[in-house]
């Protein structure tokens, strides 16, 4: 592709991209900041484009994977290593509201509240909390994996509202 066309599609490609990095990133500086980024990519590897191939395609790719590379850079900026002993800080996040009396009450609210729960929620819900994805939690409990999304908001509506007094 010339340099020139090549410019005239990515031109074209910019409002869509746009609502593709809006809708990654939820926030609109963030947004034009991913389309930046992903223009000057797509101009430094022009030379890598295949002529007459998904140009869309391959700029969307670039796009997801610049945002995935930088979620994970953030991650692992956030990540804290517990270099005591005794791993103290092991399981305690840094804002846990454990510092108060009245945070901790909200977390033993939360606990009754999710072991008052029916098996059936309660499972998904808590895997969920602990990390497990979606597609894990529903091959590890046979369950439709819509069936998973819904009983973990569901989950969640309950804690909302059985919390409401608390927060």
């Amino acid at each position: 592709m010339k340099s020139l066309s090549f410019r005239k599609e990515l031109i074209g490609a910019q409002e869509e991209l746009l609502r593709f990095a809006y809708k990654l990133t939820a926030n609109r500086e963030e947004a034009n900041d991913l389309l930046q980024e992903t223009a000057l990519k797509a101009l430094d590897n022009e030379d890598k484009y295949i002529p007459n191939t998904n140009f869309r395609g391959w700029i969307y790719t670039i796009m997801r994977n610049i945002f995935i590379n930088n979620y994970r850079k953030i991650v692992r900026e956030q990540t804290f290593v517990d270099k005591t002993d005794n791993l103290y800080h092991l399981n305690l996040p840094q804002d846990s509201g454990l510092e108060s009396a009245s945070g901790a009450y909200d977390l033993k609210q939360m606990h009754k509240i999710v072991n008052a729960l029916p098996d059936e929620y309660r499972v998904p819900f808590t895997m969920h909390v602990s990390g497990f994805k979606y597609r894990e939690i529903a091959e590890k409990l046979d369950l439709p994996l819509g069936t998973v999304k819904s009983r973990i908001f569901f989950t969640r509506q309950k804690l909302q509202e059985d919390l409401k007094d608390f927060l």
